[in-house]
């Protein structure tokens, strides 16, 4: 992993007005688990807490990733067993509790499926109806078998930490923002943004929601201090087959295809990286209506931005004064009860 410091862009993910009294600021960017990360820290000590920050970025990949070799994670899927720090083991229990508050929408267990589509890889394909139902039974929190300080999977099984290291690795680097005094900025990992404290001026951080039929194109904007905004969409990865079929790359551990979701993206607002990232995955697996009842349920825990396929931005009332799009633009924008 290499660290280098740039200049401040103002078209990145986050939009940076109103500068204000000139204060310490510094950026920077790398690149790890498989993703561009980019940091931005205001207050004294910036330029050291975004070292730090890379240092814990490439201290978590090489627990966590299945690829990595050495880390506990790919330990555990080559050879079936692994001794865990107490830090891996911690993710893993709320991997599998979040794999059975989703009913299995988000599962770290799909690694075979995940390879078998190989649709992050060199060589996407369809694995056919009896492939894929052979891999099904390899699937399931069931197969995870945490005690303490060790894991062991059953044969054939293999994890896969892609839908909620990066959240877990947020939470851990605003951590550091808040224990080195930092008093405002931003951590961007891929999907995965963190606003901390407020702009220079006292406004708060804005957070723009990519529009999932032009990425490069802002659909919505959210103004946040000290949450996390996670975003999960079909049109972030996917492949085109032979016959012009276009599969996208979140898979649905039930049937063990690509979803098929009435949702373009989902946005998970709240106080806990880990926790947004696994249920940005899971609520675009469920679909609208199942979304919509489940944050309903758990509206304590999280706010939600939903861009669905009829070209509605629906949000929830957290978000109300927070949230704007484009008027007269391609989505109308809907509030939830």
């Amino acid at each position: 992993m290499k660290i280098k410091y740039i200049p401040l862009l103002l078209a990145l993910l986050l939009m940076l007005t109103g500068c204000g009294q000139r204060v310490p600021e510094q950026t920077s960017q790398i690149f790890a688990m498989d993703t561009v990360m980019d940091f931005y820290a205001v207050g004294d000590g910036a330029e050291d807490v975004l070292v730090e920050a890379a240092q814990e970025i490439n201290r978590l990949e090489a627990l966590l990733s299945r690829t990595r070799q050495g880390s506990e994670v790919y330990i555990l899927n080559e050879t079936g067993s692994a001794a865990l720090s107490q830090e891996t083991a911690q993710l893993l229990r709320d991997a599998l509790t979040y794999a059975e508050i989703t009913g299995g929408a988000f599962d770290i267990t799909v690694a075979p499926l995940v390879d078998a589509w190989d649709i992050h890889g060199d060589d996407p394909r369809v694995p056919d109806d009896a492939e894929i139902a052979g891999l099904l039974t390899l699937v399931g929190s069931g197969h995870l078998h945490l005690t303490d300080g060790s894991a062991a999977l059953d044969a054939g099984c293999a994890i896969d930490l892609g839908g909620i290291a990066k959240g877990y690795a947020s939470d851990v680097v605003a951590r550091l923002y808040r224990e080195r005094g930092i008093q405002g900025g931003w951590i961007s990992l891929g999907g995965n943004v963190y606003a901390h404290g407020t702009k220079p001026d006292g406004s708060l951080w804005n957070v723009a929601i990519r529009d999932p039929n032009d990425p490069a194109a802002t659909a919505a904007m959210v103004q946040l201090s000290n949450e996390f905004a996670v975003t999960s969409g079909g049109y972030q990865r996917y492949f085109t087959a032979a016959d012009g079929t276009v599969y996208q790359h979140i898979l649905d551990p039930k049937t063990g295809r690509p979803a098929e979701s009435d949702l373009l993206s989902v946005t998970i607002v709240a106080k806990n990286g880990t926790l947004a990232d696994a249920y940005s995955t899971a609520l675009y697996v469920m679909g609208e209506a199942e979304a919509v009842s489940f944050q309903s349920a758990h509206r304590a825990e999280f706010d939600m931005v939903l861009i669905t396929a009829d070209s509605r931005i629906l949000y929830t009332p957290g978000l109300a004064g927070r949230i704007s799009c484009q008027e007269g633009g391609r989505y109308e924008l809907c509030a939830l009860s």
